[in-house]
């Protein structure tokens, strides 16, 4: 059985280069614009979009919350006077940003929750 011209000697060559350098342009093309990820990273991605999804959802609660207390409007004064950097860890001492069942304060939410009050 003899082979076509197009895969026999030098054209086997130049068919194998040719399928060598279409992969490595598909694969840099796909990676680099096509959107293309590997395991770790969409395991990264899905992981952040995930916390901030937590802290979307929580945020509005520890508002809620901070100002249903019936010294709102002075916690919400001592917490305007601090420095903008140290008001999450003023909410998270003072147990707004830790919810029923948890040991600790969900991470973020303090920070969220502190941006919300002072935009108030």
């Amino acid at each position: 059985m003899e082979f076509p011209a197009a895969i026999q000697g030098e054209s086997l060559k130049r068919l194998s280069q040719g399928f060598a350098l279409g992969a490595v342009v598909a694969i840099t093309i796909g990676f680099n614009w096509g959107g293309w990820t590997l395991g770790g990273t969409a395991a990264k991605q899905s992981a952040a979009e995930a916390s901030a999804a937590v802290v979307a959802a929580l945020s509005p609660i520890c508002v809620m919350n901070f100002q249903a207390d019936s010294d709102a409007e002075m916690n919400l004064d001592a917490l305007m006077a601090e420095a903008s950097y140290t008001r999450s860890r003023s909410l998270e001492k003072a147990g707004w940003a830790t919810f029923s069942g948890a040991e600790k304060p969900t991470p973020g939410v303090a920070k969220e929750c502190a941006q919300k009050l002072s935009a108030l």
